[in-house]
């Protein structure tokens, strides 16, 4: 059984591909910092592992979903994988890791001081962590899976309270991807209007997770029907990394131990 759903993009729904594609672009940019000991936290259903894993001298994966993590330790019975509810990273030695990648992760974590706290409790001295985010000034409605999203400065700000040394970035899109983004803007905006008592902010985010999941599905598809290609043309290389996190699609934060 898959997880997928339109908050865990696929890549063979076609409709998600260039939400796909946007995430699987922070798994090349990290490339060039993989070295030694890596620990990926929410690998999910291993969107990354074969990019990441032959850069590291060793493979470590976690994730909630049980299921999954039995399937990946099938499928790649060289790493090492573990299921868990974070934070804390239970059972992870401190100074373990010399690289921490975690992707789409600190917006679904209540505690997010405390998960950057473990990240800097299993780095070894010298390591860095890279992860990304939705820069909130580029969402188009509530999340109602995100406990908060982020703008840049607080994302820094909070960095600061746990690594001495943060970089933030972002990624961004290029024309193609922009154009996309547009038309998905006016999409959910049509919807949006029938929110006339804008519920989506004041309901309990239980209660709005199937309908933003029906919605958001039936959006995707229409986009991809209508938009004469866009959405199946986009790919990884449409994203790229900038030095402007504020309007960049992701926040994409570097820190170092």
């Amino acid at each position: 059984m898959s997880v997928y759903t339109t908050e865990i993009a696929s890549e063979v729904i076609a409709s998600d591909n260039p939400i796909h594609q946007r995430l699987l672009k922070a798994y090349y940019l990290s490339l060039d910092y993989i070295f030694g000991d890596l620990l990926e936290i929410g690998c999910g259903e291993g969107r990354g592992v074969e990019l990441l894993a032959p850069k590291a001298g060793s493979y470590t994966g976690i994730d909630k979903i049980s299921s999954v993590i039995e399937k990946l330790q099938t499928k790649y019975p060289d790493a090492d994988f573990h299921s868990m509810i974070i934070p804390p990273l239970n059972g992870l030695e401190e100074k373990s890791y010399d690289v921490v990648v975690s992707f789409q992760v600190i917006e679904h974590i209540r505690d997010d001081l405390g998960y950057l706290k473990e990240i800097y409790r299993v780095l070894k001295p010298g390591g860095l962590a890279l992860i990304t985010t939705p820069n909130i000034k580029m969402s188009l409605s509530r999340n109602p899976w995100h406990i908060r999203e982020y703008r840049s400065d607080e994302l820094f700000n909070l960095a600061k309270r746990v690594f001495s040394n943060v970089e933030m970035l972002g990624i961004a899109g290029n024309d193609k991807v922009m154009g996309y983004y547009e038309e998905n803007r006016k999409s959910v905006n049509r919807i949006m209007r029938w929110d006339v008592f804008n519920l989506q902010y004041r309901l309990p985010a239980s209660l709005l997770k199937i309908p933003y999941e029906l919605l958001n599905r039936l959006n995707r598809n229409k986009l991809e029907s209508g938009n004469t290609g866009l959405v199946s043309e986009i790919h990884h290389t449409d994203y790229s990394l900038s030095r402007y996190a504020d309007t960049s699609l992701d926040l994409f934060c570097i820190m170092r131990k």
